[in-house]
């Protein structure tokens, strides 16, 4: 017997008509300032690193795709009690990368590149636990591609570097994250 439900119909065509939306205009709608200003930095950080202004915007749309997805599927009430504990561990490990950024940013000689890997592919493993059931193999693959480009070791490395050429780059992500932490977003 087919099972039809205009609720379901409808949040599968919101987050198609908004993977191919993901662009400077519709982020505004769904992303605030701060991030905006983050992802930019992202985007530049990226840019200047792979030297790949395409690769660049890939990984960045990927990371908007992903979060707007994941926004809907939560305003939509499509995770059940295990995968919103699983949402809210994320959120904690989230945090908590974002405090070790910006400490490894303030305090000279303090920065570990495995210790930021290590979060954030924690984050990653969490992300897709929490959408396995929710999101196509592509969109998993977007929170690998997204995950993987930000977590490598030598990206880090060369982002922390006190005397390379991303110290504006991450001043200016870490008075984000803070921001965001101040405002209780992140």
């Amino acid at each position: 017997m087919e099972t039809f439900s205009s609720k379901d119909m409808a949040m599968k065509a919101q987050k198609k008509i908004l993977s191919h939306m993901a662009n400077k205009s519709v982020v505004q709608i769904f992303i605030d300032d701060t991030s905006s200003e983050i992802l930019d930095e992202l985007y530049r950080v990226s840019k200047e690193y792979t030297g790949n202004r395409t690769e660049a915007q890939k990984v960045v749309k990927d990371l908007i795709k992903i979060a707007v997805k994941i926004g809907v599927l939560y305003r939509h009430n499509r995770f059940n009690t295990e995968e919103l504990k699983l949402a809210q561990d994320f959120k904690k490990k989230l945090h908590q990368g974002a405090m070790t950024a910006i400490s490894f940013h303030e305090v000279e000689f303090t920065f570990d590149k495995t210790v930021m890997s290590e979060i954030l592919t924690d984050c990653r493993d969490m992300l897709l636990k929490l959408v396995e059931k929710h999101l196509t193999p592509k969109s998993q693959g977007r929170i690998n591609h997204v995950f993987n480009h930000y977590s490598d070791p030598e990206l880090l490395a060369a982002l922390y570097n006190p005397k390379g050429p991303f110290c504006p780059n991450v001043t200016k992500i870490c008075n984000g994250l803070n921001k965001l932490l101040e405002e209780d977003k992140l």
